[in-house]
C-alpha cells in the first residue's frame, strides 16, 4: 500500500485523474491546481472559471488557535487567491461547509 503522503499533492491529481478528459467542447482547461476554465459563449470575454478547495481541521487550522471568523476569511481567501492566479475576476463565491452535530450555531454566526 503506498501512502498518499508520497506522491504530493500534484501526483495525487495525477493518479486520480490518469486517463480522463473533458468530454463538454466548453471546457477549456479541466483538472489541475487552481481553476476549471469554461467557455459558454462566443468570447473570451465569457470564460468562466471555477474553484473548490476543503480546509481539513489539523492540517490547515486548528480551532484551538483559529476563531471561526478568521478560518471563514481564510477559507474565501484560498478560493480567491486561485482565482487571481488565473487573472480572472470573482463574481460569486460559493460555500460548503461540515460541522459536526454538537456545533453550536451561535459559533457559524
Amino acid at each position: 500500500m503506498t501512502e498518499i503522503s508520497t506522491l504530493g499533492e500534484f501526483g495525487l491529481i495525477d493518479r486520480l485523474t490518469e486517463g480522463l478528459a473533458p468530454f463538454n467542447a466548453s471546457t477549456l482547461l479541466g483538472v489541475g491546481d487552481d481553476c476549471a476554465v469554461m467557455n459558454y459563449a462566443s468570447d473570451a470575454k465569457n470564460r468562466v472559471v471555477a474553484t473548490t478547495e476543503m480546509l481539513m481541521e489539523c492540517i490547515h487550522f486548528d480551532l484551538t488557535y483559529t476563531p471561526l471568523k478568521h478560518l471563514g476569511y481564510k477559507a474565501a481567501l484560498v478560493i480567491l487567491s486561485d482565482v487571481y492566479a488565473m487573472n480572472a475576476r470573482a463574481r460569486q463565491l460559493l460555500v460548503s461547509m461540515g460541522v459536526g452535530r454538537k456545533c453550536k450555531l451561535e459559533h457559524l454566526d
